[in-house]
């Protein structure tokens, strides 16, 4: 898949193909193939600069493991509430507060959790899915967008519930991952003739996991819809960038980007409770 994605920004059509025999491959016209085989080459020279980014199962099927920065980042966020900082009444996802103007809840409320069964169940399953997301999209760009999801799924919290409503934890940030993933395959809508098939079997997995992970009882299903259908959306916007995860500067802007709307909704919601 990434390489089809290579070979797609060099302005060839390759297919991807199943062998019983040689397994997962692309098919290109005989006179591109040694161009083809030098472009996948030069990438893979490029993908060494990240060295965090592994394949894992099969070729090109990438795992970013910066993801545990994120996982060690909720457990900051926990263990600073956890030390008596009141961070739990300045971010919370409330409502009526941000009815009122709090708009940096819809943020601050992704690094909060009520429990460490709750912190560690978003833990694990984030880890895994944003991983692969970043995998996919590239390690500033997809925890960039994974964030614009969760951030999007308290916003449809607060539009779907008519009273007052509070709400926390991360759960909204890992179902926007799990929209970024079922997204992937959009890229190939109009490149090959089985572009339909591919997109419609990602998107239908991608579904029946969030039945399976967002829905549970006593979560807020809201919040769990809106970060998967805003997943969906920006991962669809991506997948027209094919070469996007390995665009250095894309990521790094990304990465700043994300820092930003970390630290700069918590200090709008500390002072708003000094």
């Amino acid at each position: 898949m990434d390489w089809s994605l290579v070979l797609a920004s060099q302005g060839l059509e390759p297919l991807i193909d199943f062998s019983p025999d040689d397994g997962w491959g692309l098919i290109v016209p005989a006179d591109s193939c040694q161009t083809a085989l030098a472009a996948i080459q030069q990438y893979q020279v490029e993908n060494r600069r990240w060295p965090w980014r592994r394949e894992i199962l099969q070729p090109g099927f990438l795992f970013d493991w910066a993801s545990l920065a994120w996982v060690l980042l909720i457990g900051l966020f926990y263990w600073l509430a956890s030390r008596g900082i009141d961070l739990r009444a300045a971010g919370i996802m409330d409502t009526s507060a941000v009815a009122h103007g709090q708009w940096w809840r819809l943020l601050t409320a992704l690094w909060l959790h009520a429990d460490i069964a709750h912190l560690a169940g978003n833990a694990t399953i984030g880890l895994v899915l944003l991983g692969l997301a970043m995998g996919r999209y590239g390690t500033g760009t997809g925890l960039l967008a994974a964030c614009l999801a969760g951030a999007g799924g308290n916003l449809a919290s607060w539009l779907l519930y008519p009273g007052p409503h509070d709400s926390l934890g991360a759960s909204g940030m890992v179902m926007g991952c799990l929209g970024l993933l079922a997204a992937q395959s959009f890229f190939l809508w109009r490149r090959t003739p089985h572009a339909a098939k591919h997109i419609l079997a990602g998107v239908s997995g991608g579904v029946l996991l969030f039945v399976l992970f967002g829905l549970a009882p006593g979560t807020d299903i809201a919040a769990h819809a809106g970060g998967f259908v805003c997943g969906l959306l920006i991962g669809s916007l991506l997948s027209q960038f094919p070469n996007l995860a390995q665009n250095h500067k894309a990521n790094f802007l990304c990465g700043l980007l994300f820092t930003w709307l970390v630290l700069w909704p918590w200090w709008l919601a500390l002072r708003a409770t000094a």
